[in-house]
């Protein structure tokens, strides 16, 4: 009837929905002989956890970072300057091909800087890049383990009841079924976004809680771990908001019997890797238990206290409180994986941060601590 066209074009329209058949026919316009690329620059806001981005047409391709012109933004609109002087500079740092326009379109990350040429307070790549270069001898590796969940735009978990809850955790992690697993198809398109990118992406799984997901990134040597995870966030979104959902990081999105979620954080160096490696592990390990409330601090963007949600000593998590390590354990702070303690080198990984951390200041922090002594 009438009336029912109606209340579904409205529905479409109240949920921001648009006819992906208008866009896709002028996104397959052949633009290659027009001389123009389109760079997308994307920077970390003043929240230290969300993206942002716009576009900038040039008259080339550009091979690198260095080849692309400084910008700015408006700042006082990101939380990260004053309406009266808010233009905020974008240095770009790294660039990636771009899944969505395709042919030799970018993504370029950017580091941001205030109207005095500082630092905004939430980048945190410089101090980063710079920690990095005097430890780059040793040779740092991370992989960083990202859980997030999905949500419907009402923030509902997606695919859960809309008034009640599914049954309880066991069927959910690395399950296979529409009864236990919700936005695969989501998941599956982020992975090839990130690879069709040039993110170093290794692999992903449905996680503990239905809805949950997670993606791991490296090894990444240095100041690439960074750069390749907010990437692959920014494509998370993005990706969501194609399929009209919502990626979150938060790291306990639903309390409860119910698993927060974590960036896991895997690191080594070249000692470590090498023939009787354990041994600089356990070094390490011993530095980080005289140094755990700095880490807390620096795990999360609220200087622990998102991390206070999740680090409960419950859901595979050690307590926010108390550092620990152990071998195949996911309740201490610091896991040794089983084949590394047998094999007596390799890698340890850190259980502390939180799905919403900055990875500059993760990796930053574990390299002051393990390597530079700082």
């Amino acid at each position: 009837s009438t009336a029912h066209l109606i209340q579904v074009i409205m529905a479409n329209f109240i949920a921001g929905e648009t006819n992906k058949t208008i866009a896709d026919r002028l996104m397959n316009l052949d633009i290659s002989k027009c001389g123009i690329t389109q760079c997308m620059y994307i920077w970390i806001d003043g929240t230290g956890e969300g993206v942002r981005a716009k576009t900038k047409s040039v008259n080339f391709v550009p091979k690198n970072a260095a080849d692309l012109p400084i910008w700015n933004y408006d700042g006082s609109s990101t939380g990260q300057a004053e309406g009266r002087n808010s233009d905020t500079y974008l240095y770009p740092c790294a660039i990636y091909r771009d899944p969505f326009r395709g042919g030799d379109n970018k993504l370029v990350l950017c580091d941001t800087y205030k109207y005095n040429k500082l630092p905004t307070e939430t980048n945190h790549r410089k101090a980063c890049k710079e920690t990095m270069d005097k430890a780059a001898a040793t040779k740092p590796w991370f992989g960083i383990e990202q859980e997030y969940t999905l949500l419907g735009q009402d923030m509902h978990p997606f695919g859960w009841p809309k008034n009640g809850f599914p049954g309880p955790q066991g069927p959910y992690y690395c399950g296979v079924g529409a009864d236990k697993v919700y936005g695969r198809d989501v998941v599956e398109a982020h992975y090839r976004a990130c690879i069709y990118a040039g993110v170093n992406i290794s692999g992903t799984n449905a996680e503990v809680m239905p809805a949950q997901w997670e993606f791991q990134v490296g090894p990444c040597e240095g100041i690439s771990m960074g750069d390749d995870l907010w990437i692959a966030r920014f494509l998370l979104h993005r990706v969501a908001e194609e399929f009209g959902v919502v990626a979150t990081l938060d790291p306990k999105p639903m309390t409860g019997d119910w698993n927060g979620a974590g960036a896991h954080t895997n690191f080594s160096t070249l000692a470590m890797r090498e023939a009787g490696g354990l041994k600089e592990i356990e070094t390490a390990i011993d530095k980080l238990s005289r140094h755990h409330i700095r880490h807390i601090k620096a795990y999360d963007p609220n200087e622990g206290k998102d991390n206070e949600r999740r680090l409960t000593g419950l859901h595979e998590t050690s307590s926010v409180h108390d550092f620990s390590a152990g071998v195949a354990n996911r309740g201490c702070s610091i896991r040794i994986p089983r084949d590394v303690a047998e094999a007596k080198c390799g890698y340890f990984e850190d259980r502390r941060p939180s799905s919403n951390c900055d990875p500059y200041q993760v990796t930053d922090v574990l390299v002051k601590t393990c390597i530079l002594d700082e």
